[in-house]
């Protein structure tokens, strides 16, 4: 079963640009060529493009995606740097789930002071946005982890 990148972005609901991008990235094999030089592909392409959005949608980097691509491509090997991909990539999930926890208080913080509508010059969100950034505001704390 051969199809046309066209018929593959609609078969995994992508843009043709992103089978092109993780071909020219190496996550996707390159298709065979037609002979009026159109991509073809086939179901392990599809596979395989299914495999990298489901990473994507999951949070994980495009190094993360080739790592597991790895481990998909040599089936004999013990699972044990997947578990720790992972592993590592629920913690890093964690740290940005307390991330915006700090900035949701902040945020929350910063809009129980501005209890009604008032003009712009007396509205205490702008005030508070434009005061200068003291040691252990959340966006310190976010720039140390970056």
């Amino acid at each position: 079963m051969n199809m046309r990148i066209g018929e593959l972005a609609k078969l995994a609901s992508c843009q043709p640009e992103t089978i092109r991008f993780y071909e020219q990235k190496g996550l996707l094999p390159p298709p065979v060529r037609s002979q009026a030089n159109y991509r073809l592909y086939d179901a392990r392409h599809a596979d395989r493009l299914h495999f990298i959005r489901r990473c994507r949608a999951l949070g994980m980097s495009l190094d993360e995606v080739e790592t597991l691509l790895g481990f998909q491509d040599r089936p004999e090997a013990p699972c044990g740097g997947v578990n720790d991909l992972v592993d590592k990539h629920i913690l890093e999930i964690d740290r940005q789930i307390a991330e915006l926890h700090v900035l949701h208080a902040e945020l929350s913080d910063m809009r129980k002071r501005c209890d009604s509508a008032r003009p712009a010059a007396h509205c205490e969100i702008l005030k508070q946005l434009s005061e200068s950034v003291q040691p252990g505001d959340a966006v310190i704390a976010r720039e140390k982890n970056l």
